[in-house]
């Protein structure tokens, strides 16, 4: 196949056609080259998690939240997961019920027996976290460009699941910036900061850039090593920053949640302070009191 060097080796044909990454005929077009490429990228990234979590405990969980048509969890297992011993697993959360039910059928058809996928939202599978639906605890959270505040719910479910490795690629943000414009005439008049976000253009794109800062401090603040990187070249996405976050009891959280509460506090959004403090405990919150949820 002249396409083949594309191709890892060991990795399912049929897999890639269901997924529309090759065609029918087993080849390579233009725009699947790109989305090859994206997620062996990504796949780089993840593997030397889990071989960690392999190598310390054996069994890996794994849950990709707002698994969409889950690209990822379909790959993941494919290079890595069916070669494990019975016990690992991946699990998908989507909303959408339909895109669940094809996953169910391709996973069946494709014998990857330790897939499993939940017709839920991710805020919801967060109850679950302590019940049979995942009785294995969760090793590993992933959300591939879950849209908006998705990629919050993640965030919220990794912690609640107490996640040893998140790993996310955020998407569409939105809610900072819809503040920060909703607060523009208070904020205008006595902080020469907000020029940085006085032009339309210029509120989305800084949302979106405040967004991932403050997303990286909550996990700083839970005790998490957090590295920030592209995922591709820009000429492939732009929704390109990857976040990868490693819980570490050495973490200082403290100060992680301090520059938290002030950054909240200076750009006027401390009507997010309870979304990006969900979950803190008390000794690490810069009031002493971790507050309600």
């Amino acid at each position: 196949m002249q396409d083949e060097p594309d191709i890892r080796p060991g990795q399912s044909i049929e897999l890639l056609k269901a997924l529309h990454i090759l065609t029918r005929d087993g080849r390579l077009n233009q725009d699947s080259r790109r989305k090859l490429k994206q997620v062996y990228h990504l796949y780089q990234f993840i593997e030397p998690l889990l071989q960690q979590i392999k190598q310390d405990q054996g069994n890996i969980s794994l849950v990709d939240c707002g698994a969409g048509k889950s690209y990822l969890g379909f790959i993941l297992y494919d290079l890595f997961f069916k070669s494990l011993a019975p016990g690992s697993q991946v699990v998908g959360i989507e909303p959408r019920k339909d895109l669940v039910n094809n996953s169910r059928e391709l996973a069946l058809q494709l014998g990857f027996d330790a897939m499993s996928f939940l017709n839920l939202r991710v805020d919801q599978a967060m109850v679950s976290t302590a019940t049979p639906i995942l009785p294995n605890g969760v090793d590993i959270v992933t959300a591939l460009h879950a849209c908006d505040t998705a990629t919050d719910d993640a965030i919220r479910f990794a912690l609640s699941a107490k996640a040893r490795f998140i790993v996310l690629v955020p998407c569409c943000q939105a809610e900072v910036a819809a503040v920060l414009r909703k607060n523009k005439t208070s904020t205008d008049s006595g902080k020469p900061l907000a020029a940085i976000w006085r032009h339309p253009l210029h509120t989305r794109e800084f949302g979106s850039h405040v967004t991932n800062v403050l997303r990286c401090l909550q996990l700083e603040s839970h005790g998490y090593q957090v590295t920030v990187t592209e995922l591709v070249g820009w000429e492939h996405s732009m929704k390109n920053e990857l976040i990868i976050a490693s819980r570490n009891k050495d973490v200082p959280r403290r100060r992680a949640a301090e520059k938290l509460d002030a950054l909240l506090n200076e750009l006027g959004l401390s009507s997010l302070h309870t979304r990006f403090f969900t979950h803190l405990d008390r000794s690490s919150h810069p009031t002493g009191s971790a507050p309600a949820v």
